[in-house]
């Protein structure tokens, strides 16, 4: 029987694809401050400028491509029952080839309704703009979990977590919240890592044994050697 390896990865995975993050940048994202483009607020303020900014990034991630981390964790899953928990809004962890992806705070190839929010849709194209609807005539937002709102995935996510054998978190601060409370839910004994190259207090919170290594170098190492623990043991 398989192992269970859960993967929680965060921004720092995406930004070795050339997608930027806002905590690089002291709350500003591609210039744009955070509370005017991604909470509910900022929609019902301004809902042109967050549809522009989210436009933006869409064009952006789709010249975006996966890099050798994304690519890695998808050979897990010859070897692995694999689930990828990603904060992420991207779609490059599917592009790399991992058939089974959660993500936490949405998809930002969707839109939604806004007054239906049972009304998920994939884009067609790279924009969303006002005046666009779901069938029963209400406007469509980007399907983005913005600051302040719920997050409906996390119990799918923690009943993931509960089965891992193996957990990898890379690429993210564990400043997050509900994500990083995930560790909590891990199973006592399981095996747990962090690739991230820097200081990192959750490393010893959650007991992670800490590899200080960019993704890109350090996942293809370690999905090597878990590879190789399973096959030199059959």
């Amino acid at each position: 029987m398989k192992q269970n390896i859960v993967v929680l990865s965060g921004a720092g995975v995406s930004a070795e694809s050339g997608l930027k993050t806002f905590r690089d940048s002291d709350g500003l994202w591609e210039e744009y401050s955070i509370m005017e483009v991604a909470t509910p607020e900022a929609w019902e303020r301004n809902p042109e400028l967050v549809l522009k900014f989210y436009n933006e990034r869409r064009t952006q991630m789709r010249s975006a491509k996966p890099n050798a981390a994304h690519i890695a964790l998808a050979k897990l899953e010859e070897y692995f029952n694999v689930a990828i928990v990603t904060q992420n809004v991207d779609d490059l962890h599917e592009r790399g080839g991992s058939t089974k992806v959660l993500h936490l705070h949405g998809e930002l190839n969707q839109s939604r309704s806004v007054k239906h929010p049972r009304f998920v849709y994939e884009i067609e194209g790279n924009e969303i703009n006002m005046g666009d609807t779901c069938e029963r005539g209400s406007q469509l937002r980007p399907n983005i979990v913005w600051f302040g709102e719920e997050v409906p995935m996390i119990t799918p996510a923690i009943q993931l977590i509960t089965k891992a054998n193996i957990i990898l978190v890379i690429g993210t601060s564990l400043n997050v919240y509900p994500a990083a409370g995930l560790l909590y839910h891990a199973p006592y004994g399981s095996r747990k890592y962090l690739i991230d190259p820097a200081e990192n207090d959750g490393s010893v919170i959650y007991k992670l044994e800490h590899i200080r290594v960019n993704a890109g170098v350090a996942v293809p190492r370690l999905v090597d050697q878990l590879i190789h623990e399973i096959t030199s043991a059959d």
